[in-house]
């Protein structure tokens, strides 16, 4: 059994193709620009069986056969076991299956949870360890432990990061955070991915002060801006 706080049927963002996404309840982690804080409480959500949520998502098995099923959160890495269980079906009906996760997990439940996948996709928060705790409550050294994992299993990744204006927008910022990406062989791409306060509303539902509320969305210009800089620079200006 496990918790999990919803299911979406029409994923296009999180993963190769069009794709079901499960979201896990639960998460050790605190960032300040989190979107999802309904998810933090891992005694939230529904307690259910891996059986229960694959049955539902193979109804539409044809519709997601070019894409696949993603498992994120919350912290998917809180329930290894879960994920093994459900990837595990996943794959005996053919499906593609990918965990989004921060990277923040027991040694035991990591390696439950990438025994059946195919894809992952690893939020990098900050290039430094003194952010993460600031601003997450969690640790860089644990990620970079994951990723390691990851590299030694062969698993495809990819690496998210959330452009904060005046937090995380600095080219030597995204620099660093490209630099401690490409140390991994596995590396498929970097996804630059705006900050957005479309949560401010689940805060304000939940009596909880959004601590990034006076800091403005980010714009698709600087997202192209940094992608570019990716492509073609070396060094920061």
């Amino acid at each position: 059994m496990g918790r999990i706080h919803s299911i979406q049927t029409m994923g296009a963002v999180d993963g190769p193709g069009i794709r079901a996404v499960v979201f896990m309840q639960g998460c050790p982690l605190r960032c300040a620009y989190c979107h999802n804080p309904d998810t933090w409480d891992l005694n939230g959500g529904e307690n259910v069986s891996p059986d229960f949520v694959a049955q539902k998502i193979l109804r539409l098995k044809n519709f997601y056969a070019k894409g696949g099923v993603t498992v994120s959160g919350g912290e998917p890495l809180l329930q290894g076991s879960f994920v093994h269980d459900f990837f595990e079906i996943m794959h005996l009906n053919g499906l593609h299956t990918a965990l989004d996760t921060s990277g923040i997990g027991t040694d035991e439940n990591i390696d439950l949870a990438l025994r059946h996948t195919d894809l992952v996709l690893c939020d990098l928060k900050f290039p430094t360890d003194a952010l993460y705790r600031q601003y997450t409550g969690g640790s860089l050294n644990q990620v970079i432990s994951f990723l390691e994992k990851v590299q030694k299993k062969g698993l495809p990744l990819w690496i998210r990061h959330v452009v904060v204006p005046g937090l995380t927008d600095a080219e030597e910022s995204i620099f660093e955070i490209k630099r401690i990406s490409e140390a991994f062989g596995n590396l498929e791409k970097i996804e630059l991915l705006p900050f957005r306060k479309i949560c401010e509303a689940k805060y304000e539902s939940m009596g909880i002060p959004f601590p990034f509320a006076n800091v403005p969305a980010c714009k698709k210009e600087t997202i192209g801006k940094l992608e570019k800089l990716l492509r073609h620079k070396k060094e920061p200006l």
